[in-house]
């Protein structure tokens, strides 16, 4: 008997739902014995031990729900104590700090970007349209419209999906280089704006060419997270795979937005302006775990598998967050993206147009290795639109996707 289990663990309300896969109407009857770290599944002289991570433990006495899901297979809820030990990857963000000696490498090949910097301000930028604020608040005219905020040589000014650095002739010897862009303009007057995108110079890593950035002017590059990776000098490199990277630095991003400007919406726009991606936070306390059956010798991807021995996949527990999205390439989803465009709760995020493909491509992926039931939420609606999982939306939608980032 060739079966897997999935359990999904919501960490804050110790609740859990496990769904045994691979089943078919043949398999059954079956006696399922639920024990605190092991599941026994029996179908007469036929036994399978699936064993739970060690950070996992049932509640047998509070299973309920038990039903047979076509396609899909035994679903079950219950109560679970679940705890993650898991070592996050740190955000570029937790990476620079003033004083800390540092070093910058291309995430694509592991090229030496910017080597042994140290910071004297590492400070935190405003909101992308705090000068369209500032006109809503002041009885006068704006006094900062045409101020930038330009980092001096030993400053980093961070952004929500990227970082401004005052470069000039310090990094003579650095990794990356500047193509002067067929157009040059004059900076935005927001300097997170990607209105001018077209118009800015394209950073690039010397090695593998990977676009790295833009250079606003001849003092200021910005750098986007999603692009390099930052540690301390001291340290020895280790590099990550790309897919799992940009899955953690975005959900990374979109758990300390929704933290600090509660804001649980976002478009995730590439540097043309081009929204790629309608994406709706959901929880950020989810814990999930699967044990290979089938799973393991299909040509389905699953994200548990992301740099892991097969031994390792079925004994440890992942750190997610659940979101709806809608994907919008090629006019797709038109209205729903007019109508966030038009909703000030709804946050943008910008990233290079190859990143936003790899996430979105990342989204489906993960969206495609859960199970069945779980992957779209139906006429799921909001009172400023309609949501998918994974899938963002305001107003009432057929149909929505469901999918895990692991953080």
């Amino acid at each position: 008997m060739d079966v897997a289990a999935f359990l999904e663990i919501r960490r804050r309300m110790q609740s859990g739902l496990l769904i045994i896969r691979d089943l078919t109407m043949e398999s059954l009857p079956m006696d399922v014995s639920v024990m605190p770290s092991v599941i026994e599944i029996k179908n007469g002289q036929d036994c399978k031990m699936i064993s739970l991570p060690p950070e996992v433990s049932l509640v047998p006495s509070s299973c309920r729900g038990l039903h047979y899901v076509p396609g899909d297979g035994l679903h079950l809820r219950l109560l679970v104590q679940a705890s993650s030990h898991a070592k996050l990857v740190s955000a570029v963000s937790d990476s620079l700090k003033s004083k800390r000696n540092c070093t910058f490498y291309c995430q694509s090949c592991g090229e030496t970007i910017i080597k042994n910097k140290t910071f004297l301000r590492v400070l935190s930028l405003p909101s992308e349209n705090w000068s369209d604020l500032v006109d809503e608040w002041c009885c006068h005219p704006n006094p900062f419209k045409k101020s930038l905020f330009q980092p001096q040589t030993e400053d980093c000014f961070l952004g929500h999906s990227y970082f401004l650095l005052g470069t000039g002739s310090m990094f003579t010897e650095s990794g990356f280089k500047i193509l002067p862009s067929k157009s040059q303009g004059a900076p935005s007057e927001n300097s997170g704006s990607v209105l001018n995108s077209k118009t800015n110079s394209r950073v690039i890593c010397k090695r593998c060419k990977t676009f790295l950035g833009e250079g606003l002017s001849s003092d200021v590059t910005k750098f986007y997270f999603t692009e390099l990776f930052v540690q301390p000098s001291e340290d020895t490199l280790n590099m990550i795979p790309r897919s799992f990277f940009i899955q953690r630095t975005v959900a990374q991003c979109l758990i300390e937005l929704s933290v600090t400007r509660s804001t649980f919406r976002f478009s995730i726009h590439g540097l043309d302006g081009t929204v790629y991606i309608l994406v709706w936070l959901l929880n950020s306390d989810t814990l999930l775990a699967e044990s290979l059956g089938n799973v393991a010798c299909s040509n389905s991807f699953n994200l548990f598998n992301c740099g892991m021995s097969s031994d390792m996949r079925s004994s440890e527990i992942k750190d997610a967050i659940k979101v709806l999205f809608h994907p919008c390439l090629k006019s797709r989803n038109k209205d729903l993206v007019d109508s966030w465009e038009k909703d000030t709760g709804v946050h943008p995020l910008t990233f290079p147009s190859k990143t936003c493909l790899e996430l979105l491509l990342i989204l489906s992926r993960s969206n495609a290795s859960l199970p069945l039931s779980l992957r779209w939420m139906n006429s799921f609606q909001h009172p400023s639109g309609a949501v998918t999982v994974q899938v963002l939306t305001p107003g009432a939608l057929g149909n929505h996707v469901i999918t895990e980032l692991y953080h």
